[in-house]
């Protein structure tokens, strides 16, 4: 008997599911007269004979049914008796002659029955001798399951179909131990742990016949050691490498293609002579296939964001702080970039402080607080939260269309680390910076004059001792000085009273602008979102969207209005009905012609206020390009300018 975690324990499982021995299969009450008992018991001379139900004429007892309406409750969609939906056609088939020929439903018809078993997620982990039983079986699906050690004996040698997708397998040595010899399609993809180390089993040696492969979504990295092993495999028509770290270079499509003349399919696509036409020869210069990736991000106009100066703030005066806002656009990718780059932006790690936002509609973002230090730009920042770098758009002022305009190619060579980042995503986030600066006010105390009298007395004191030749040359200083600042001040008594003769209609000169001292910036976050870019690994080469996080709640909807504002509005709208009604009088003096339609029209300037006052959601124009090389010429020519 297997145990729980074999294949043939499932097979059992799900055949107690179809129910082959109850209503409307099986023997009962409900066909009794058309199964009667193979051994006949002798009744006792006493006992009466017992009334056997017959047909008559045709017709069945009244407590039977036909055959035709048994089927009926197998086949309608309706019927409580039907099959689920993950039940295979054969399966149906297999009720459907439990209701005809229920005697012959026996283990050895069930063994040779089946030519196709699909045990999909029933958490197998071992694939037992049992299945050599079936003597016809030519494909089995176990896709989705925990299987991580396969054993080739107890696979049955009919088999043409062996789909492992999704499963544990760690390694193919014990697959290839004994492996079918008919075999044409194998299904190895997700399954993460194998890699290029398992190139030595994917020969003509062990798969003579093979002419479907699936390896998508491992971790296969060298694609040209992999390929002269897949040449041995003279069959071999459909190839599915999607979703490893090889396929993200830019020139892998081409190399496959030239590489394997007899392939037809590659990633689901067809292969066509154009394309073929296209890489000819490519593979014949291995060179020109380099181990690294470009990837384009643009990030476009940021729209929704609410304007940060209110219109009931007071004016600033001549010691009031100055408010600047800024905004930018953050996000993520993957660890160990080339250094050498293109583009000259600089990433900044935005540092997230508060938040008064509804983000309803934001899938994730970034939670906790921050610091109000100032954030450095020399060098990339590793994020916290993901297994990346963290880069960000120039900032730009507040308008209620931001156009960031920032376009940056990163270039890696860490494939599995590119590809990591891709299965997670990256999270774009807009931010808000806000620096407060002051003016600089210098206290009598910080005057140049007094400094410098400061100046003299401490370096009188220090030049005690020194003699008295010094002392007299520090007093003829001082009265230098003292000369040099009477100078200046009879030049600005007669510059003044030039001025004054000049008459009032003479120009003043501009003050110099005052210093500003500066606070740390306070960093906000907007709004934070993710985006899924799994089908870049597809091999899709461009994921653009807009990131939508939902309509702003700022402080000034937010806060009721206080006692004082309603106060005040009560007064206003008191003013307003009384001069509305001195309009009114007037105006039916002045009217001659009657006005036709309610409400406001659109064009006017009430309308229109109405239609800029609808809040817009905060939306971001985010793209991210996977750079790919679309023939020979173009790798050539990528080759050529590189060197």
């Amino acid at each position: 008997m297997a145990g729980p975690g074999a294949a043939s324990a499932a097979f059992w499982e799900h055949l107690r599911r179809l129910c082959l021995d109850q209503f409307p299969c099986g023997i009962g009450s409900w066909n009794k007269s058309r199964f009667p008992p193979r051994k006949a018991t002798v009744s006792p001379r006493w006992a009466l004979p017992k009334a056997r139900a017959s047909p008559r004429d045709g017709f069945l007892p009244p407590e039977e049914e036909s055959v035709e309406s048994l089927t009926d409750y197998l086949r309608s969609l309706g019927s409580p008796w039907a099959l689920p939906a993950d039940c295979s056609p054969e399966d149906q088939q297999l009720r459907e002659l439990a209701v005809q020929a229920p005697r012959d439903i026996q283990d050895s018809l069930i063994f040779s029955y089946f030519k196709s078993l699909r045990i999909v997620n029933k958490n197998v982990t071992e694939i037992d001798a049992d299945l050599l039983k079936f003597p016809n079986l030519e494909e089995l699906i176990l896709s989705a399951n925990h299987i991580s050690k396969i054993n080739s004996s107890n696979l049955p040698p009919t088999l043409k179909v062996l789909e492992l997708c999704g499963n544990e397998v760690d390694g193919l040595k014990d697959l290839c131990a004994h492996p079918p010899p008919e075999l044409q399609h194998l299904g190895l993809g997700h399954n993460c742990q194998l890699g290029s180390s398992e190139e030595q089993y994917l020969t003509d040696t062990y798969w003579p016949k093979l002419v479907s492969l699936d390896l998508s979504y491992n971790n296969f990295t060298n694609l040209l050691s992999l390929l002269l092993k897949l040449l041995t495999m003279k069959k071999l028509r459909v190839l599915v490498l999607q979703g490893n770290p090889l396929a993200l270079l830019p020139g892998y499509r081409g190399f496959v293609i030239d590489s394997l003349p007899k392939l037809c399919t590659l990633d689901d696509v067809i292969i066509t002579p154009d394309e073929r036409h296209d890489f000819l020869e490519l593979s014949s210069n291995p060179e020109l296939l380099k181990c690294y990736t470009k990837m384009v991000v643009v990030v476009g106009k940021v729209r929704g964001v609410p304007n940060p100066v209110g219109p009931e703030e007071p004016e600033t005066g001549p010691e009031a702080p100055i408010i600047t806002y800024n905004y930018y656009v953050t996000y993520e990718f993957a660890k160990d970039e080339k250094t050498e780059e293109k583009e000259t932006d600089k990433c900044v790690l935005a540092v997230p402080v508060s938040t008064t936002m509804n983000v309803e509609n934001a899938q994730g973002g970034v939670e906790g607080g921050g610091s109000n230090e100032p954030t450095p730009v020399d060098s990339p920042i590793k994020s916290p939260t993901e297994p990346g770098n963290v880069y960000s758009t120039p900032r730009k002022p507040w308008a209620e269309v931001i156009d960031c305009d920032h376009t940056k190619e990163h270039v890696t060579r860490d494939m599995v680390a590119l590809k990591a980042y891709l299965l997670a995503g990256t999270t774009v986030t807009v931010v808000e910076e806000k620096v407060v600066s002051w003016p600089v006010v210098l206290t009598p105390n910080e005057s140049p004059t007094k400094k410098g009298k400061d100046k003299g007395k401490a370096e009188k004191g220090k030049g005690k001792g020194k003699g008295k030749e010094k002392e007299k040359e520090k007093e003829k200083e001082k009265e230098k000085e003292k000369k040099a600042e009477k100078r200046k001040k009879d030049k600005g008594k007669e510059e003044k009273g030039k001025a004054k003769d000049a008459g009032k209609g003479g120009k003043k000169k501009k003050s110099p602008s005052p210093e500003l001292r500066s606070d740390p910036p306070i960093v906000k976050v907007l709004g934070s979102g993710h985006v899924n870019l799994e089908s870049l690994l597809a091999g899709e080469p461009l994921v653009e969207t807009v990131c939508d996080f939902g309509i702003l709640i700022t402080e000034s909807t937010s806060k009721p209005p206080s006692p004082k504002e309603k106060d005040s509005k009560k007064g206003a709208k008191k003013d307003k009905k009384a001069k509305a009604a001195a309009a009114e009088s007037a105006a039916t003096k002045k009217a001659t012609t009657p006005v036709k339609g309610k409400g406001k029209k659109k064009d006017s300037p009430d309308g229109a206020d109405i239609l800029q006052s609808q809040p817009v959601p905060l939306t971001v124009e985010f793209q991210m390009q996977h750079a790919k090389w679309n023939s020979a010429s173009q790798i050539l020519l990528n080759y050529n300018m590189s060197e």
